[in-house]
């Protein structure tokens, strides 16, 4: 079973390490709102790194975003404020976003 697993998340090009933070984002419901490659409701996280790639701050402004919500940067859609994510698990789900590049 984890190699039929492993082999389904290579053809995914995910790699453990990036499946582990799909989970959460999955547990965390982003992904109702988002996925990796595409637009849905907000802009694909793909999209999200490239817009801060050079943004040294960039982990702390995707922290703020994902916990307190934000609005008018990628349209007129707001992103609601997500309290129940934890400062670390909104850490680790902005470096992982921005590692989709």
């Amino acid at each position: 079973m984890k190699k039929v697993l492993s082999a389904a998340l290579l053809s995914l090009g995910l790699a453990a390490p990036a499946f582990a933070d799909l989970a959460l984002a999955t547990s965390k419901n982003c992904m109702s709102c988002h996925a990796v490659e595409r637009k849905v409701l907000g802009p694909s996280f793909k999209d999200v790194a490239a817009k801060y790639k050079d943004d040294k701050g960039a982990v702390d402004t995707l922290v703020n975003k994902i916990r307190k919500g934000g609005s008018g940067v990628w349209g007129p859609v707001p992103m609601p404020a997500n309290n129940q994510v934890s400062e670390a698990d909104a850490k680790k789900l902005a470096g992982w976003i921005l590692s989709t590049k």
